[in-house]
């Protein structure tokens, strides 16, 4: 069971992407994005940026990972980097390393690192860092780097919130996410394989709950303005389930580079963390 330490690092081939207007409107559509840039098409939301490299990511985490721990998967974290927005129209090119696997007593975690560039210009649109989570999986050995951190300091709850968000998930979300997105892992669509592997039942995709708290950050710190955004960061901690509420706090946690900084946390109606050690850029 052990993991294919010997490919860390391995880069996938790169994959290519374009951009459809109406790929993007759906995309904003099934995370129910009030943004004008995203419902018109002008601009694809910025967790969109997982769907050009879902392929690659995949393939990266597949490289290290052996197929029978496949069905234990569940998503740690996601860390996005947005260097430009991205217009519907461009063609993306992608590609993803597996950068660290890490052994722990209750699973084991996989890193990978994705870099998307403009096919046009070879610029960079933007880089992300996924950690990805094996259940019971903690036999061999480990190597590599570890995600960047973006833990949220305790000493924040000393102050108030400059804003605070509630949404709510609509009880078909994840069917159309996964039309949007792609993502069609059964735990998403299937109650009774999603109960058969120990959780409540359908939950909604991890990147769908990033993608509300993307418009609420854009809308409540970035002034509407979805370019501003530089860094989205979460730690998946609980499950959300369709139908839930979730409550977003987001605290000023200074500044660094020309950005302000704004460390949040999500929790469900009943008061459960669903995001832990949450991270906004939003640049002045």
């Amino acid at each position: 069971m052990g993991f294919a330490i010997d490919k860390v690092g391995r880069q996938t081939d790169e994959s290519e992407f374009k951009v459809e207007a109406d790929r993007a409107k759906a995309y904003a559509a099934a995370t129910n994005d009030p943004i004008p840039q995203h419902t018109s098409g002008e601009l694809a939301p910025p967790v969109f940026a997982v769907v050009p490299i879902w392929e690659a990511m995949g393939q990266s985490v597949g490289t290290v990972t052996p197929p029978e721990v496949m069905l234990s998967v569940l998503h740690g974290e996601q860390d996005m980097h947005f260097h430009r927005p991205i217009v519907p129209g461009v063609v993306l090119r992608s590609t993803a390393t597996p950068i660290g696997v890490h052994v722990k007593p209750n699973g084991t975690t996989v890193v990978s690192r994705t870099e998307t560039r403009d096919a046009s210009t070879g610029d960079f649109v933007n880089e992300q860092y996924s950690v990805t989570f094996f259940r019971g999986a903690s036999e061999g050995d480990g190597a590599g780097e570890e995600a960047p951190a973006h833990k949220f300091s305790e000493s924040l709850r000393a102050d108030e919130p400059v804003a605070v968000v509630t949404q709510r998930f609509d009880t078909d979300q994840t069917y159309r996410y996964s039309d949007a997105s792609g993502d069609m892992v059964p735990i998403h669509l299937d109650d009774d394989l999603a109960k058969s592997v120990g959780l409540p039942g359908i939950i909604i995709h991890g990147l769908c709950t990033m993608a509300f708290i993307s418009w609420a950050a854009i809308d409540q710190l970035a002034g509407g303005d979805p370019t501003r955004l530089k860094r989205l960061a979460v730690r998946f901690s609980k499950p959300v389930l369709p139908g839930q509420m979730i409550t977003t706090r987001f605290y000023a946690a200074g500044a660094r580079d020309g950005r302000e900084v704004f460390a949040f946390e999500t929790n469900n109606g009943d008061g459960d963390v669903v995001i832990k050690d949450g991270v906004a850029e939003v640049s002045t």
